[in-house]
């Protein structure tokens, strides 16, 4: 159970990148800083910090909190750079998940049609995998697939799939649109577009598992609140935005 809510952690670490459209012609000059909680069980199970330096770099952090943090203590950071038209290009993740210390480094060249992927294992100072995979080209993580989901918005009742790839396993992922809602976090009430994801059940994921988004119908296109559905053992997490901040 520990190892599947560790995953459904970084999968929630995963997706809840992105920038603000309405704030994208002064992204190289200021820093958008989305502050999330993650709650597990009617428990804090997490806090997530997500860095938009650039159209081009967003660095993010994962905490595990309270309970959770008893009983698997979580500490990940990742970063992830992309080209000029927003394609993937290198990405680094260093996990510290209870004894487990690993650093990722996945490099992306589109005009190969290649991607390589090396993970490390830190406290022993060995390489544990090390692969390069064919890609179509331009490619996205979750976090640069949730950026072009809210460049486009698409309306409910349609749906598109992207090429996603995080160096080590690449696929295309349907985004479904479904339908309006109204969303309670912490900064208020939005009305708001619910999305879904199906990146579970081997289509990115062996788990079984759903993935939603909702985006606020403002301007803004701000991704208010993820929640990840996974098996009765782990349960469900969800995602609320806290707090927004720009310097």
């Amino acid at each position: 159970m520990r190892k599947a809510l560790a995953e459904a952690l970084l999968l929630v670490l995963y997706a809840v990148g992105g920038v603000d459209r309405a704030g994208a012609q002064a992204a190289s000059s200021s820093t958008e800083v989305l502050h999330y909680s993650a709650e597990w069980r009617f428990v804090r199970a997490g806090d997530i910090e997500v860095y938009n330096l650039s159209d081009r770099t967003t660095v993010m952090k994962l905490f595990s909190s309270g309970l959770v943090s008893r009983l698997f203590h979580v500490e990940d950071n990742y970063t992830l750079t992309r080209d000029d038209q927003g394609c993937n290009k290198n990405l680094v993740f260093k996990l510290q998940e209870g004894r487990r210390n690993r650093e990722i480094h996945a490099s992306f060249d589109k005009q190969r049609r290649k991607a390589t992927f090396v993970e490390r294992d830190v406290a022993r100072d060995v390489v544990t995998t090390q692969k390069e995979s064919d890609i179509p080209g331009c490619v996205y993580d979750l976090t640069g697939a949730l950026r072009q989901l809210r460049e486009t918005y698409p309306k409910p009742g349609s749906s598109w799939t992207i090429p996603i790839s995080d160096g080590k396993k690449t696929a295309n992922i349907r985004v479904e649109a479904q339908e309006k809602e109204l969303v309670r976090t912490p900064l208020g009430q939005f009305p708001s577009t619910r999305y879904e994801a199906f990146v579970f059940g081997g289509a990115f994921y062996g788990r079984k598992g759903r993935l939603f988004v909702w985006m606020t119908d403002d301007e803004r296109h701000l991704p208010i609140q993820l929640r990840i559905q996974l098996p009765f053992y782990v349960g469900t997490i969800t995602l609320q935005l806290e707090k927004v901040e720009r310097n």
